[in-house]
């Protein structure tokens, strides 16, 4: 029976990061689709390198840091329980990976190449992982601190806060280093619109996405005998509601309505082993709002070129679910309880601060010394040429 338990969790946990890694494919194709064409390919190529980047350095580094597993060892302790931590491993790379996926898209068409994979090593290697081991492995005793003073630990189940609040105000000072594509804003106060390339290519990315998330929120549980059913109808409930606020608040735009759902279970994931599911589609109705809101006043008042609003959708939105968490989780509004909403504001307080810290660092670090941006002349080609030296389309463009 125990042999065939550990069989059964490998396979859940293993299930679970095919589902996570299938995610990096809607990371992939909702930023090629939300970019111009001429963009296109390097979106393609940046997902995929940024994930194998981070495979090689959270398994040489990152995972270390955060959970003390070194894997400087012979493969027969490697095998051991049916290889159960190796697919662990795999399963919590993907969710360390998806922060350089999210950044991606805020600093899309006019980063260079070489400085964003570099960023990425620190950042999956260090900056990610510290936060993590704090959180999920009780690291230098914060959470027993945080549990002393308010009387619960800091709870996110799914990382609202350490994958998606992380990597979105990461993003934020990168973002604003790197500064406006070229011509998006004018001297004149005009604003240039810059339109996506593919809406059926950037809903193909959102429908990925929010599909490979059940598998991010409901195998987070990590072992099949904690699985929850009220994790799954909660992801689907915030999926719902954050849709349905983004179509209303967003007035029917489609970029709008289909990072809706995205914008809702990033808010859930710290939450939903413990809201009712009447509370989670109140939660993702409040981040779809959130996102459509917050993504009109960056782009168009503030003026901060965050391409695929990876601020107001991960930052903002992660940041909410975890003090959300701390309101909707209570019994007084119908959750499971064992949350505290003082517990869920220093964690997210925590979150974003080391966030914000680490991305002004590394990105501004890497400004001085070798610099982030194209040139202008690369930026007008585009970063398909200029760096990949082929388009999306090269046979059409040869015809022509």
């Amino acid at each position: 029976m125990e042999a065939l338990k550990q069989g059964a969790d490998a396979l859940f946990i293993l299930l679970g990061g095919i589902m996570v890694l299938a995610m990096h494919a809607g990371f992939a194709f909702l930023e090629l689709g939300t970019v111009r064409r001429k963009n296109q390919v390097n979106a393609l190529i940046k997902i995929l390198v940024d994930f194998s980047v981070s495979t090689v350095v959270y398994f040489m580094v990152g995972y270390g840091v955060a959970y003390g597993t070194s894997f400087f060892v012979g493969a027969e302790v490697l095998a051991a329980k049916n290889g159960y931590e190796l697919v662990k491993f795999f399963f919590l790379l993907t969710f360390a990976a998806a922060i350089p996926a999210i950044i991606s898209g805020g600093i899309a068409e006019r980063a260079r190449f070489w400085p964003q994979l570099i960023a990425t090593a620190v950042i999956v290697g260090f900056i990610y992982p510290f936060f993590e081991g704090i959180v999920w492995n009780q690291h230098f005793g914060v959470q027993a601190w945080i549990k002393g003073l308010t009387g619960e630990e800091f709870h996110d189940f799914a990382g609202s806060v350490v994958v998606h609040a992380v990597g979105g105000w990461i993003a934020l000072p990168a973002v604003i280093l790197l500064g406006a594509r070229s011509n998006r804003y004018r001297k004149d106060g005009a604003i240039s619109a810059h339109p996506p390339s593919s809406i059926p290519f950037l809903a193909l990315g959102a429908w990925i996405l929010t599909v490979g998330w059940f598998g991010f929120n409901v195998m987070s549980a990590q072992t099949l005998d904690k699985i929850s059913g009220l994790v799954a109808v909660n992801s689907l409930m915030a999926m719902v509601g954050g849709t349905l606020a983004a179509l209303v608040a967003g007035k029917n735009d489609p970029g709008f309505v289909h990072n809706g759902p995205l914008a809702g279970l990033v808010a859930v994931c710290a939450g939903s082993d413990l809201m009712h599911p009447l509370g989670a589609l109140v939660v993702g109705a409040m981040a779809g709002t959130v996102f459509v809101v917050m993504f009109t006043l960056t782009q168009n008042k503030w003026k901060i070129d965050d391409v695929l609003g990876v601020w107001p959708l991960h930052g903002l939105c992660g940041t909410l679910g975890g003090l959300a968490a701390g309101i909707f989780g209570a019994k007084a509004l119908g959750g499971l309880g064992g949350v505290s909403f003082g517990a869920q504001l220093i964690g997210t307080a925590m979150g974003v601060a080391w966030a914000v810290l680490g991305g002004l660092v590394v990105y501004g670090a890497l400004k001085i010394s070798m610099g982030l941006r194209l040139s202008q002349e690369e930026e007008f080609d585009g970063a398909d040429l200029s760096i990949h030296k082929i388009s999306a389309s090269p046979e059409r463009e040869a015809n022509w």
